[in-house]
């Protein structure tokens, strides 16, 4: 059976277009932004935004607990902001027992903390499962090192450290 489009139904397709158009121009557009997370036996790594523009990209190191974030300039492409912790102190996690760590971002809008730091705009989570503690951290930002084409260096901003579980094993 063939069907064709009546006289009367072209208007009317026409009507929800245009309809469709006004309606939609009153939604803001919102982009959408993904994170990656990859690891290895001993090594994690994982993105999160520290603004509307840029990402860093954080490196957890499993043998020593060295947490570093690099930050691109948007002048030079070149990684020219670097902050670095360990969180063995912060989970409570001796280097010799085989730490276990897991390591994930998510996105924070986090006004100055009491330090008067202003975190970017996510925070990256390390977990130790043996200890059964999560540290959250983050890159203390201004939007004036995006354009940075000198070095920036400080300390990545430890948040918080929550006991999710009681420790498991001999830590």
């Amino acid at each position: 059976m063939r069907h064709t489009l009546s006289r009367s139904s072209v208007p009317l397709l026409g009507v929800g277009l245009i309809l469709g158009l006004a309606i939609g121009g009153f939604f803001t557009y919102a982009p959408m932004h993904a994170v990656a997370t990859d690891h290895s036996e001993n090594f994690t790594m994982a993105t999160g935004a520290v603004d509307d523009e840029l990402e860093a990209v954080f490196f957890l190191d499993f043998l020593t607990g060295s947490l570093k974030a690099a930050v691109l300039s948007t002048s030079t492409g070149r990684f020219t902001s670097m902050y670095e912790t360990n969180v063995m102190n912060d989970l409570g996690v001796n280097a010799a027992q085989n730490p276990k760590f897991l390591m994930v971002t998510g996105t924070a809008g986090l006004r100055k903390t009491g330090a008067n730091v202003q975190p970017g705009n996510s925070v990256v989570y390390v977990t130790e499962v043996t200890t059964g503690r999560v540290a959250s951290y983050a890159v203390p930002w201004t939007r004036g090192q995006a354009t940075a084409s000198s070095p920036v260096r400080g300390a990545l901003y430890k948040l918080d450290v929550l006991q999710f579980r009681a420790p498991t094993g001999s830590h």
